[in-house]
C-alpha cells in the first residue's frame, strides 16, 4: 500500500466529519426553532443532492483535468464557506446547498484518487480503508456535531469551519498529478458520451445502479428516522437521533472491513445477496417498537450496506480508471446516485407534506429497495460472462 493513502485518510476522515458535523448543526438549528414545517428537513437533504446533479457534468472533467489534490483543497473551501454562511445566518437551505457544491466538487478526487496511489491488488483494499475511516468519521461527526450543537451552534459552526481547513492543509503532502489533457469538447457533449461509453459493459452498469440504489436508500433512510424517531422510540433532539444513528454507521464499518474476505472483485455478484438483506432489514425496522431492538436492526443494516457499496466503488474506480477516467467515473456515479437519492428525498418531501405515517414509510422503503436490488441485479455478468 502506498504510503500516500494515509495522508488522503486524514483528509478524508476530516472532511466527512465535518459533513456530518454540520448535517446535525443544521437539523440542530431547524428543532431549535420549532418553526419549520415536517418537510424543512427533507427539502434541506435535497438542497444538498442538487449540486451534485446539477453539477455531474463538469466535476469529473474538472477532476481529471486538473491535480487531485488541489480539487480537494478547492473542494473544501467551498465547504468552509458554506459552514460560514451559516454562521452568519443566512438561510440554511441555500448555505447547506454551498456545502453541497464542495461536496460535489470533492468526491470525484477523493475516490479519483485512489487508482493513483493503489494498484488492482490494493484497490479494495483501500476503498475498504477509506469507507471504515468515513464511516467512522460520519460516526463521530453525528455524535459530536449533533452534541457540540445542542449545546451551541454557533460553537458546532466553528469547529466545522476549521475542521475543513484543516482538512485542505493535510491534502498538500498528496501527490500533484494530472492524469488527463484539458479537453476542449462540450462538457455535457463530453459527458453524455461518457456515460454511453461506460455503461457497455455489465460491470460499470451495475456498479453505477448498485451505487444509485445504496444511497437513495441510505438517504431515505436517514430522512425517514428524524420523523420516525420522535414518534416511535420517543427520541426528543439531535443528539439522541445521532445516537441511534450510531449503530448504522457502526455497521457499515463492519461491513466495510470484512468485505475484501466475502467479497473480492471478481466475484462482483454476491454483492446482490447482501443488498437484498439490507431491505429486508429495513422492513424489519418499521416493526421495531424499542430502542435496542432498533439498534440491532440499525447494525445490521449497515453491515449489509458496507458489504454491497464497498466492492460496487472499486469496481467503479478500476473500470473508470481504464475507460474514461477515475475522477470521471465517479463523478458518473454521482450523477446517478445523488439523482436517485433526490428523486427518493423528493418523493419522501412530498409525502411528509401530505402528513404520511413514517412507519408507513419506512415499510416502503424496504420493499422499493428489494425491488430495485431485482432489477439492478439483472445487470450482473454471469460467472462465466466476459466481464
Amino acid at each position: 500500500m502506498n504510503k500516500q493513502i494515509y495522508p488522503l485518510l486524514i483528509a478524508q476522515f476530516l472532511s466527512a466529519f465535518a459533513d456530518n458535523a454540520i448535517l446535525f448543526t443544521v437539523i440542530a438549528i431547524v428543532m431549535q426553532s420549532g418553526t419549520q414545517p415536517s418537510w424543512y428537513i427533507p427539502a434541506l437533504q435535497s438542497m444538498f443532492l442538487i449540486a451534485y446533479v446539477v453539477l455531474g457534468p463538469w466535476v469529473g472533467g474538472f477532476a481529471d483535468h486538473h491535480a487531485k489534490s488541489h480539487v480537494l483543497i478547492i473542494a473544501n473551501i467551498i465547504k468552509a464557506v458554506g459552514a460560514g454562511l451559516l454562521l452568519l445566518g443566512v438561510e440554511p437551505l441555500i448555505a447547506y446547498c454551498i456545502v453541497g457544491v464542495g461536496a460535489a466538487i470533492y468526491s470525484p478526487a477523493k475516490y479519483g484518487i485512489l487508482p493513483e496511489l493503489a494498484g488492482h491488488e490494493a484497490l479494495l483494499k483501500a476503498n475498504s480503508w477509506i469507507e471504515g475511516s468515513t464511516i467512522l468519521a460520519i460516526l463521530l461527526g453525528m455524535k459530536i456535531g449533533a452534541m457540540i450543537a445542542d449545546y451551541s451552534t454557533q460553537i458546532a459552526l466553528f469547529m466545522t469551519i476549521g475542521l475543513f481547513v484543516v482538512s485542505a492543509l493535510a491534502t498538500l503532502s498528496l501527490p500533484v498529478k494530472v492524469t488527463k489533457k484539458t479537453s476542449t469538447e462540450n462538457a455535457l457533449v463530453e459527458f453524455g458520451k461518457q456515460m454511453a461509453l461506460f455503461f457497455t459493459t455489465p460491470r460499470s452498469r451495475f456498479s453505477v445502479l448498485g451505487g444509485s440504489l445504496f444511497w437513495a436508500a441510505a438517504a431515505s433512510l436517514r430522512v425517514i428516522l428524524i420523523v420516525w424517531a420522535p414518534l416511535v422510540l420517543l427520541s426528543k433532539n439531535a443528539s439522541e437521533i445521532a445516537d441511534l444513528t450510531l449503530y448504522l454507521t457502526v455497521g457499515i464499518i463492519v461491513g466495510s472491513i470484512v468485505v475484501p474476505y466475502l467479497i473480492p472483485m471478481e466475484h462482483l455478484r454476491r454483492a446482490r445477496i447482501p443488498a437484498y438483506l439490507m431491505a429486508l432489514f429495513i422492513i424489519g425496522l418499521s416493526f421495531t417498537t424499542s430502542v435496542m431492538p432498533a439498534q440491532a436492526v440499525l447494525f445490521a443494516i449497515g453491515m449489509m450496506g458496507g458489504l454491497f457499496v464497498v466492492p460496487i466503488n472499486a469496481v467503479l474506480q478500476e473500470q473508470g480508471q481504464q475507460t474514461i477516467g477515475s475522477g470521471s467515473a465517479v463523478a458518473l456515479q454521482n450523477f446517478f446516485q445523488n439523482l436517485a437519492m433526490l428523486l427518493a428525498v423528493g418523493t419522501y418531501t412530498i409525502a411528509a407534506s401530505q402528513h404520511i405515517d413514517p412507519v408507513i414509510a419506512m415499510l416502503a422503503l424496504g420493499v422499493l429497495v428489494f425491488i430495485a436490488t431485482f432489477l439492478v441485479s439483472l445487470c450482473l455478468p454471469d460467472n462465466n460472462q466476459p466481464q
